[in-house]
């Protein structure tokens, strides 16, 4: 459907042609694992046109998918069922006051805390324009690719997230696993979409991957802020160290399994060692390439 309408731009008014596109319908599962809308809100996926989006540089959305989640029966989903259970809870006592302001802090846009921290490493290794320009084209080209990759894969495996396990438990047929009709994660509400793969493992990971190959060193000392808790910063000594902890505030959040995030660990890294390998290539590095 074309909608007309007048926007005001530089005091000129101009008719501009808007095409509205219907999203891919998505009908959640019913069975156990199967994804479904989430408490308290029960909103509907997002962003379910995202595997069909065309790539910056990979060939192929699934590229680098990663292998189906684990069997609900199995020790590896037990075990990721029973640690957020128990440190994800909105009330949890077993998690300390550092791991709860850890899961707030990341609580953002996780891209935008990799543009700061990119914007931070040029700051201080005083890059000259052209310089930040490849290392920003790099790591949101990398970003990009990297939420088409996950989004693939999350829409392919449809898995549950962990609200949804957790208050079902009594259905995934494992005995390792007890329900908690009530269980609700500190953040209250949970990302409307499918929990396999982990966005923020895939942005973080593929972050940290593209500044230590651009300034070939994973021992920078820097600050993060959070745009969730504005005043508090976290420091870190390394581009990896940054990632783990954005990862693992998944966990404590209690919108993750652990092997959410594991698997999206992987793509980001196998995403951006793609990117960087392939496109905006020094030509020196280029022409050696060809040569061999």
């Amino acid at each position: 459907m074309n909608i007309i309408y007048i926007q005001q731009v530089a005091k000129l008014q101009l008719p501009v042609s808007i095409t509205w596109i219907a999203l891919p319908p998505f009908e959640p599962g019913t069975d156990p694992g199967d994804y479904q809308l989430t408490p308290p809100n029960f909103a509907p996926p997002v962003f379910t046109h995202w595997p069909d989006v065309t790539s910056f540089t990979l060939i192929h959305a699934d590229q680098f998918r990663p292998v189906p989640p684990p069997a609900l029966t199995s020790d590896t989903y037990s075990d990721a069922f029973n640690e957020i259970k128990a440190i994800g809870i909105i009330d949890s006592a077993t998690r300390s006051a550092d791991q709860t302001e850890l899961a707030r802090f990341w609580g953002g846009a996780i891209q935008n805390y990799w543009n700061e921290i990119a914007q931070t490493a040029a700051v201080a290794q005083t890059l000259t324009t052209a310089q930040s320009a490849r290392l920003f084209a790099l790591l949101n080209l990398t970003i990009a690719d990297g939420v088409i990759g996950f989004y693939d894969a999350k829409y392919t495996y449809q898995f549950w997230r962990p609200v949804t396990a957790i208050r079902a438990a009594d259905t995934d047929d494992n005995p390792e696993t007890m329900a908690d009709p009530t269980w609700t994660p500190l953040t209250g509400t949970t990302p409307p979409d499918p929990s396999y793969p982990g966005a923020h493992a895939v942005v973080s990971a593929a972050g940290a991957a593209v500044l230590t190959f651009f300034f070939d060193r994973d021992d920078s000392s820097f600050a993060v802020s959070s745009e969730v808790l504005p005043g508090v910063e976290r420091s870190f000594t390394s581009f990896m160290a940054a990632a783990d902890e954005a990862t693992f505030s998944r966990i404590v959040a209690g919108v993750h399994f652990r092997f959410d995030l594991t698997a999206g660990q992987a793509l980001g890294r196998d995403i951006a060692e793609y990117v960087v390998t392939h496109v905006l290539v020094p030509r020196h590095l280029a022409r050696d390439a060809d040569n061999r």
